[in-house]
């Protein structure tokens, strides 16, 4: 008698012999056209549930059920984009009951560059080597919205966009090697997939009761974000990257302004509060006391943005929030965090809370090292692009389930912040 992998996880007590139902739950009102596709899906998602951390083949129970899964990725009609928003919706649904949800935004590059039969699957980097000219890896670029409540519940995704970039002529490759890829409006970068997601997060007609805060890293500093998010109040809190100069009397006058840096350095400190590091790099867990100062000021549209030559681009009213460690030990960097946002802050606790919302952007980042360390799914092989984002799809919504049933059996919801003094 033959004994399957799965079996044998299952004599092991490692893998959940029955269904939870949870995939009936997330993944029911899928409509692909044809139920015999609705119930493939299910019975791949309570799979690949069960058994989160092996390959297609050892997930499913026996050949018959492998060949099914093979063939639901390998089939065209599958959208995957009707799967997503099956669990957008129970996200939605699960968002209820809390005021203040976080949209967290980031970008992960999901590498294939050792699946050199993929089909399809386009250019994540590319640099040169001493030996090798123009070395790219190949994979998908995965831009994702998770949602997470002030306290630190993940409670899904609210937008995903797997993708890849195009290949470029020449003409067009060297406008976006310029200055600051200045020579493009933001609709021909990269980059709009911030606004986009931001857009499309703030539109869900359930939340309109939620305040729904888009959460980002340095990546999304970008004026064009801003705008946006300040014309349709869409609320944000975003980790700046640049010291511009701003609070300019006109963006024609040089002489006028102030560094922004500059600006929060004079500001008074309003308090501080004490951070808990873990240990990570090879470096020991330390605890930091760090200073903070807010202020608000005018960001003003940059000179050379394309846009200026359609329309008048605002001044926006921005709020910002300094966080600088007092001292640190020798050989250590010093955490110095600016944070900007549109939201009013006129006190010390509005401060605080704009940083614990920033604290828990990492929640995302735990979220890719269980899609890509802990489920594997870079060493998924299906031979196309297409049949990956369907797979990568189906297993960003697992890797949620895992770290939102983790964080319930810990009960870690919030980020080791303290305030000492205010």
């Amino acid at each position: 008698m033959i004994v399957s992998d799965r079996e044998k996880k299952m004599k092991e007590g490692n893998v959940t012999t029955a269904s939870t139902g949870w995939a009936e739950s997330e993944f029911g009102i899928v409509d692909f056209g044809d139920k015999r596709l609705s119930k493939g899906l299910l019975k791949i998602a309570d799979s690949f549930a069960n058994s989160p951390e092996c390959s297609i083949n050892q997930a499913c129970e026996d050949w018959h059920q492998s060949k099914a899964a093979y063939s639901f990725f390998q089939n065209e009609s599958i959208c995957e984009r009707r799967i997503l928003e099956s669990h957008f919706t129970k996200t939605v649904e699960r968002a209820q009951g809390y005021p203040t949800i976080l949209a967290i935004q980031d970008t992960s590059y999901i590498s294939y560059k050792n699946h050199k039969k993929t089909q399809g699957l386009g250019v994540i980097a590319a640099r040169t080597r001493a030996k090798t000219k123009n070395f790219q890896t190949h994979g998908r670029i995965m831009h994702t919205t998770f949602a997470v409540t002030t306290e630190g519940l993940p409670i899904g995704l609210l937008e995903q966009k797997i993708s890849s970039r195009p290949i470029l002529d020449e003409e067009l490759k060297e406008l976006k090697q310029r200055s600051h890829n200045i020579a493009l409006p933001i609709e021909e970068k990269e980059s709009i997939r911030w606004i986009e997601s931001l857009e499309k997060t703030n539109h869900y007609p359930e939340l309109e009761k939620n305040k729904v805060v888009t959460v980002c890293d340095r990546e999304a500093d970008i004026y064009d974000l801003f705008e946006v998010a300040s014309t349709h109040s869409f609320p944000f809190v975003v980790r700046a990257r640049q010291d511009r100069t701003v609070n300019k009397k006109s963006q024609y006058f040089k002489k006028s302004g102030e560094k922004l840096l500059a600006l929060m350095s004079r500001s008074p400190c309003q308090g501080e509060i004490k951070i808990n590091f873990p240990a990570r790099n090879n470096k020991a867990k330390r605890t930091a006391i760090l200073e903070v100062r807010f202020n608000h000021f005018t960001m003003n549209p940059p000179r050379n943005n394309v846009k200026h030559k359609t329309r008048k681009l605002p001044d926006l009213k921005l709020h910002a929030v300094s966080v600088i460690e007092k001292s640190t030990l020798l050989g250590e960097e010093p955490m110095n965090w600016m944070l900007l946002t549109n939201i009013d802050i006129n006190n010390f606790e509005e401060a605080i809370e704009k940083i614990q919302w920033y604290c828990l952007r990492w929640r995302i980042e735990i979220f890719h090292k269980i899609l890509k360390s802990g489920l594997k799914v870079e060493e998924c092989r299906l031979g196309s692009a297409e049949r990956l984002i369907r797979y990568l799809t189906i297993m960003s919504v697992i890797a949620w389930r895992i770290f939102f049933y983790y964080i319930n059996r810990e009960n870690k919801s919030n980020p080791s912040l303290y305030f000492l003094t205010g």
